[in-house]
């Protein structure tokens, strides 16, 4: 019901605003258009009556003002039938016309609007104007010639004359049919939108109160291309939640699970410390073994901070992150100059193929990460690995292929698809044993993503692990 409600009053408020906007220029037109053919007539029969005076003129010449000859013409004209003609000095006295027998006792036309153009433009008219010497209404026409004389027409107001100077309606009928069906397209599309509108609001309404969305209302959405739309907005609303909702349940499983390895090396600092207070007669040896523990515990925890606040700062997006350009290899032989002794002490030799010019438009300290994480997590985890390589290739105009292999005694099948997850440990007992925080892969995993790269794990012939990424080129 509600919906209903607030399709029809959208829908009403739509309607009536293009309507009424309709409306008014249909109206403007007819108006326009009456005035215009309305002129259009008023000019034909100015332009006859013209052409009358012109022919008289010509005809008479000098004899116009001869009442005789005036008159004799005008009686025997086929056009003058009806007409009143009138002969008129520049100065506005009148010397002749067809109708008075004494038109010197007429008053001066020099006022009369037909006059007045006559003497300005050549020619005049004037349109339903009452005679002040006959009472009669007439639609006069002057013209004015080089021999100072005026000429002037006048057919009486009749009937017939009244409506061939109106304007014709069937224009206005046709505007009224066309006017009809338009409103009733504009209804429909105007249904529809305020339709969708609705669902829309409707929708919109629940997901801000926080109520229950449920997927009938998105199939109540008409099948059409505004409803194809609409699809659309609700799909992008869908893949928001569920982001913020994943990006939550993330968060709460990096407190969880950052809280219960935090849990062992703080009971471990505890204990030891504990132990050092209430025994002050341990042999020193002891308490520098405890102290030692208790150092080793707080670079696991210290270790385990800043592999977090990393995360987090990949977490907030794309905008934390540093973009320059960053040699690629220079970034890397920095990562092997810090791991050197470790990949001694494991007899381990790193192959690098790298392109002599490799740059990457990104965070320094992030693709310093990639790598470090990468190679750590050979040095801790690849038993048996006596080899490290590193690949690097085009793979298009704007994209690296990376690749690090190992030779080790890899990973099951059934692991590599959760590699990259945070926390995730392959041997839980023996990784702890190793001081690993659980959440070298996932940053690796997050520095590739927000450098808009993407990464995977795939099992080695004849054992090994190879992790390939992309980064994209600073071209």
């Amino acid at each position: 019901m509600a919906i209903v409600s607030r399709h029809k009053g959208f829908q009403r408020r739509l309607l009536l605003s293009i309507g009424g906007i309709f409306l008014v220029f249909a109206l403007c037109f007819v108006f326009y258009q009456m005035k215009r053919e309305r002129d259009y007539k008023v000019d034909i029969m100015h332009q006859r009556l013209q052409t009358y005076n012109y022919e008289m003129v010509q005809t008479l010449g000098d004899s116009i003002l001869s009442p005789r000859l005036f008159m004799e013409y005008v009686r025997q004209h086929p056009l003058a039938k009806g007409l009143r003609i009138t002969v008129i000095r520049t100065d506005g006295q009148v010397v002749i016309d067809s109708r008075q027998t004494a038109p010197q006792s007429m008053e001066n036309h020099l006022e009369r609007e037909e006059i007045l153009q006559a003497l300005q433009h050549g020619d005049g008219y004037d349109i339903k104007r009452a005679s002040a010497s006959m009472g009669d209404t007439y639609f006069y026409s002057a013209t004015l010639f080089p021999s100072h004389l005026i000429v002037r027409s006048a057919v009486p107001y009749s009937a017939e004359l009244t409506r061939s100077l109106q304007a014709d309606h069937t224009y206005i009928y046709f505007t009224l049919i066309i006017s009809i069906l338009l409103g009733m397209v504009l209804y429909y599309f105007t249904s529809r939108i305020g339709r969708h509108i609705a669902y829309l609001h409707e929708f919109a309404r629940r997901a801000e109160e926080g109520g229950t969305i449920d997927h009938e209302l998105e199939r109540s959405l008409p099948d059409d291309e505004l409803g194809d739309i609409s699809h659309t907005i609700i799909a992008l609303f869908w893949r928001v939640k569920h982001s913020e909702e994943e990006k939550q349940r993330i968060k709460r499983q990096l407190t969880q699970n950052a809280a219960h390895e935090l849990k062992t090396p703080t009971a471990s600092i505890q204990g030891y410390l504990e132990s050092i207070l209430q025994h002050p007669e341990m042999p020193e040896d002891t308490r520098q073994k405890f102290l030692e523990r208790s150092y080793a515990q707080a670079q696991r925890m210290a270790h385990l901070l800043q592999d977090m606040a990393a995360l987090t700062r990949m977490d907030e997006g794309e905008s934390m992150v540093r973009r320059e350009p960053v040699d690629v290899a220079a970034v890397l032989r920095g990562v092997l100059a810090d791991v050197s002794l470790p990949l001694k002490d494991k007899q381990i030799e790193v192959e690098v193929y790298l392109p002599e010019k490799l740059e990457i438009l990104g965070d320094e300290g992030l693709i310093y990460s990639i790598f470090r994480n990468l190679i750590d997590n050979t040095i801790s985890y690849a038993t048996g690995a006596t080899r490290l390589c590193i690949r690097c290739q085009k793979e298009a105009e704007e994209r690296w292929l990376f690749s690090v292999e190992d030779n080790g005694v890899g990973v099951a099948p059934e692991h590599l698809p959760h590699l990259f997850e945070r926390f995730y440990r392959v041997d839980k007992g023996r990784s702890r044993q190793m001081g690993g925080t659980g959440l070298g892969l996932a940053i690796v995993k997050n520095a590739v993503r927000v450098h808009g790269g993407e990464i995977r794990a795939e099992a080695v012939a004849g054992g090994g692990l190879r992790v390939r990424f992309t980064l994209k080129s600073s071209r």
